[in-house]
């Protein structure tokens, strides 16, 4: 099955520990049989709202494909690191995507 996450990692890290975590991460996917699609390091942006008292965080989007149970492991390696500020893990409804292709090619 297909998915991503996108996580935010607090901003007091320095580039090379920003990508040591993404690598670990990836690394838990790997290890678990996960296959990475892509990975984009979006970097330091402002967040919404305050979290821990952070107005920035480094933002990652890991798109992958594994076995629904390999969620639950990296949910749970989010959980124990302390860089990161926010997490979600969700599977992209590609039904909706494609319906949106097919229409748009009838609009033409």
């Amino acid at each position: 099955m297909h998915y991503e996450t996108v996580f935010i990692l607090t901003p007091v890290l320095s580039d090379q520990q920003m990508k040591e975590a993404v690598e670990k991460f990836e690394k838990v996917l790997t290890d678990n049989g996960a296959s990475i699609v892509n990975e984009e390091i979006w970097g330091l942006r402002k967040l919404a709202y305050p979290i821990q008292k952070k107005s920035t965080g480094f933002y990652s989007l890991v798109e992958f494909d594994g076995d629904p149970t390999i969620v639950k492991k990296l949910e749970t390696a989010f959980r124990r690191d302390e860089r990161v500020l926010r997490f979600l893990v969700f599977r992209p409804n590609m039904l909706r995507s494609v319906a949106a292709t097919v229409l748009k090619q009838q609009l033409q």
